[in-house]
């Protein structure tokens, strides 16, 4: 018997013994929780029940040059109700006030809403939702109707704010005006002047606010403040001009509908200051529409074709290759070179050096290419590396493309690479490159570099001005400039480009036409052409440059560079002319006649003496003595009797006059 009291006490002893430890182990726990761990619980509950919202700041205003807005951030609203924050008292006397105020919002009936904000406080609805993505307007009405005016604490009132980037002239340019977006991801896309210029300038320092958990997912502000208030970006000023953008495209969107072409694009560039007025960039969608979908003018690097030829007959005029009147054999549109034949569209048999570009002559620039530089092709290669042709312009904007210069031992290299060279073929150059050169050639032999910023402002104050950046050396020699300036003249005078000549303005450029994808096997039976027109107006004395290419025009319908884009540059150039004809600006001329001196004191001295008695006027010319009886204190009307010089007046010098007194002036 006291053998099994003892084993019942042994077993109680260790039951107890491990309810003990037990609850030392969770007594330990608690302390732990507690004191050594209880920072790390209260986040973590912190966490679940409150939060740092990020408010996103405003991102800063694109403007054009002429201040007109071509982006900006809209805020949106979303207004919701808390319904148990209100007391009983309180909710009761503004329910019929506040769901009139909602009614004549809406449209719905104020029953309705007596209806839903009662349900939505029996349901203990602290989320309820009375108007989405409103914009400021609809938010500062909402905000002042009955009961949610008392705020947040008071009346129930939340609001969610988020930002919608709009561009006020719709799809024009909307490509090159850009964006900055963020996918579920975090990966940003960054297109255009706004995503060039978003990190720095357009988008601000964000905010922060405190919400809490209230539920199903939803979260509502601790406080009607911000705990960190949203910093807005800076406005960015940009060298576009709305009213050429809208010229230039139009002008291309026509032409792309004309001819059932792929895309293309269009730049329009101050000659002097390299400041881009217009960029038009239009690609076709699977329902025949065209829209700013990709910016080809800056990133699509392509083989040129013949707007390349005025960079080889450049080079070959400055090295003295040939000059403007050394003879060509271009045959009758036939020649080969080591194995490989060349053609032009017409045969032009012996012509001038100047005539091989006025008409694009493959033959003839492939003919002086290769003579002058086989044995030395680097040399020629040295003159595209000098003007820059081998690299990109270094824009802010991203993604421009990559230009293709080959060299001898490139894998692209071979004999027949120098006179492929010559007209604009193994080789590649983007539009807007193509078109800075051009561009040079208008602003007398000065490179300079494409502009899309003018300046940055805060509230209206200049934060940063972006300056032209130009060569220190001009492209080329003053002969060789002037010869391929008239050459170009020529070219829209006689030459390939006569169709767009016209006697009311005048202009100069280049034709292109390439072909595109004839590497691949159907090329024979779907053959791909791309136009292209370069060049400037007016021609003797450059205001802007322009390039226009347009990718797989129907071939049914044409795709020679005359025809295509020609008269797209012709329509910008013809446009812009008549809304902002070239004006002459003379300085006035300090010049002083001793005789006109004396006159005029005369005229001044009666002017300021006469105010209610007749002047003498004999003797002034009319206008004068108009002018003096017209400003004097008494109502008088005058009759004129003839032009030229005052011989008689009806009332004498000296009498005085009187209101609607009729006074005669006989004038020979």
């Amino acid at each position: 018997m006291a053998v099994k009291e003892k084993d019942i006490l042994n077993r109680l002893y260790f039951i107890a013994g491990c309810m003990f430890v037990f609850g030392m182990a969770v007594l330990f726990k608690l302390f732990s929780i507690q004191f050594l761990q209880g920072d790390k619980y209260r986040a973590l509950a912190n966490e679940r029940v409150i939060k740092d919202v990020v408010i996103p700041a405003n991102r800063g205003n694109v403007y054009s040059v002429n201040g007109n807005l071509l982006a900006t951030s809209v805020p949106k609203y979303d207004i919701r109700f808390d319904a148990i924050t209100p007391t009983s008292a309180r909710f009761e006397k503004y329910l019929i006030p506040l769901s009139d105020s909602l009614a004549s919002y809406t449209g719905k009936s104020s029953k309705y809403y007596q209806k839903e904000l009662r349900r939505a406080r029996a349901n203990k609805n602290r989320y309820y939702l009375l108007a989405r993505n409103i914009g400021y307007s609809g938010y500062m009405r909402l905000r002042n109707f009955p009961l949610l005016n008392l705020g947040a604490f008071k009346g129930g009132l939340i609001v969610e704010q988020k930002t919608k980037r709009e561009h006020p002239m719709g799809g024009i340019a909307q490509r090159s005006i850009g964006y900055e977006r963020f996918d579920e991801d975090g990966n940003v896309t960054r297109a255009g002047i706004d995503g060039a210029f978003g990190v720095k300038y357009l988008r601000g320092s964000d905010g922060h606010r405190r919400k809490q958990k209230i539920g199903k997912g939803q979260w509502k502000p601790l406080s009607d403040a911000n705990e960190i208030e949203p910093k807005d970006g800076y406005d960015v000023y940009t060298t576009i001009d709305v009213n050429i953008q809208d010229i230039a495209h139009h002008a291309l969107l026509k032409q792309l509908e004309e001819y059932e072409a792929d895309h293309g694009c269009v730049v329009v560039m101050e000659a002097k200051t390299g400041e881009v007025r217009a960029i038009s960039n239009l690609g076709r969608n699977d329902n025949g529409h065209y829209y700013e979908r990709l910016n080809y003018a800056v990133g699509e690097a392509i083989e040129p074709g013949s707007t390349f030829k005025v960079m080889a007959l450049m080079a070959a005029l400055e090295d003295k290759v040939v000059d403007t009147s050394t003879v060509i054999d271009t045959k009758l549109g036939y020649k080969q070179f080591y194995g490989r034949g060349i053609y032009d569209t017409h045969g032009h048999g012996k012509i001038s050096a100047a005539r091989t570009l006025e008409v694009s002559s493959n033959i003839g620039l492939a003919t002086i290419v290769d003579q002058g530089y086989a044995k030395n092709p680097r040399k020629f290669i040295a003159h595209l590396q000098d003007w820059g042709l081998d690299k990109p312009l270094g824009l802010p904007i991203l993604g421009e493309g990559e230009p293709v210069i080959p060299q001898p031992g490139d894998k692209i290299w071979s004999k027949n690479a120098l006179p492929s060279l010559a007209y604009g073929y193994n080789l590649k150059l983007t539009p807007l490159q193509t078109l800075t050169f051009y561009n040079a050639i208008a602003n007398n032999g000065v490179i300079v570099k494409p502009r899309f910023i003018k300046e940055v402002k805060e509230l209206g104050k200049v934060v940063e001005s972006f300056d032209k950046v130009a060569s220190d050396e001009k492209i080329c020699s003053e002969k060789t400039l002037k010869e391929i300036q008239d050459i170009l003249k020529h070219v829209v005078e006689r030459g390939t480009g006569r169709s767009l000549y016209s006697p009311y303005f005048s202009m100069a450029g280049k034709t292109g036409t390439a072909q595109t994808e004839y590497w691949m096997k159907d090329w024979k039976d779907n053959k791909r052409y791309i136009s292209s027109f370069a060049g400037y107006f007016p021609a003797d004395n450059p205001k802007y440059s322009c390039i226009v290419v347009i990718h797989k025009p129907s071939v049914k319908k044409g795709y020679y560079g005359a025809d295509v884009t020609g008269p797209v540059f012709k329509r910008i150039a013809q446009k812009i002319h008549t809304d902002t004809p070239i004006v002459d600006e003379v300085e006035a001329l300090d010049v002083k006649v001793a005789s006109v001196e004396s006159e005029f004191e005369n005229y001044y001295k009666t002017a300021q003496t006469y105010k209610t008695i007749m002047p003498n006027v004999v003797g002034l010319p009319v206008m004068d003595a108009l002018a003096l009886l017209e400003n004097m204190q008494v109502d008088i009307r005058v009759k004129l009797e003839g032009s030229g010089v005052v011989k008689n007046q009806s009332v004498n010098h000296n009498q005085k006059l009187k209101n609607n007194q009729i006074v005669v002036l006989k004038a020979s």
